[in-house]
């Protein structure tokens, strides 16, 4: 009787296999050295058997693996089929303060393929108790300064930098692509104007908004809410930035962190964000 054969993926190349053989055995003949293995986006030990279309990934710790692995090897901790998805995506993010550059950042880590940025502004020093830049970016444009952060963490996507205030007139040519819309703005009349115009400009997208999340207050006020049919709100809805109350980066990267993890379900799972 011959043997059976099985297709997996290692480090997103495919192999056949023996079928039955352990993850250990498979490390010793593709990669010896390898002492992180992950199957199915989950650690596991040399002793799981592998079954037909396992993904399998193989990681040397220590190691800088080569270009055509490092994406791949980047995605591993994915779930099977989200990586994909993501690369697909077209997120647009209005707004690179606080808010923004953190969901930039977060968005850059899980492999979303676009990302639309747009600002006017450029960095200071009161910028860098919140926001993703660091001290050699004072005086940059935050565009600018956005994308070189970004190209550090995630070189394998596509970045589209506006340095623009955004209004009425050119909000939806600049974001005509996204799927997703990610409102990141300070003030109240910034935010209203682009989810009004986003509302009738692109009214194919997602609309993710942000509202209420300064100072150092209890982390769970922060929620996402569905605001309308595809608009959303993250935040406590109340606490504005004011004199004695300041936005400070644990609060503002939890908000930042909703409206991410938001874009993500958006992008892999629409049908099935329930809020």
């Amino acid at each position: 009787m011959s043997e059976q054969k099985i297709i997996i993926s290692v480090n997103e190349k495919p192999v056949e296999i023996s079928k039955g053989l352990s993850l250990g055995v498979l490390r010793e003949k593709v990669k010896p050295g390898a002492n992180v293995l992950i199957r199915n986006g989950f650690p596991c030990g040399e002793n799981e058997l592998l079954q037909d279309g396992d993904r399998v990934v193989l990681i040397q710790r220590g190691e800088v693996p080569p270009d055509d692995e490092l994406e791949a090897l980047m995605a591993a901790r994915h779930t099977p089929g989200v990586h994909a998805k993501l690369k697909q995506g077209i997120v647009g993010i209005a707004g690179l303060g606080g808010l923004g550059s953190m969901v930039a950042a977060a968005l850059a880590r899980v492999g979303v393929g676009t990302l639309i940025l747009a600002d006017f502004d450029v960095v200071e020093p009161s910028n860098l108790n919140r926001q993703q830049y660091e001290i050699g970016h004072i005086g940059m444009p935050k565009t600018r300064a956005m994308v070189d952060v970004l190209m550090r963490i995630n070189p394998y996507l596509t970045y589209r930098p506006h340095q623009v205030m955004l209004d009425r007139s050119n909000t939806p040519e600049i974001f005509k692509d996204v799927s997703v819309l990610i409102e990141c703005f300070d003030r109240a009349d910034q935010k209203a104007m682009l989810i009004e115009t986003a509302r009738e400009g692109l009214p194919e997208a997602y609309i993710i908004g942000g509202s209420g999340m300064a100072g150092f207050g209890d982390s769970n006020r922060i929620q996402t809410i569905r605001a309308g049919k595809k608009i959303f709100i993250s935040g406590d809805r109340e606490t504005a930035a004011a004199p004695g109350r300041g936005l400070m980066a644990p609060r503002v990267g939890i908000a930042a962190c909703h409206q991410a993890n938001l874009a993500v379900s958006l992008l892999v799972d629409p049908e099935n964000v329930v809020l």
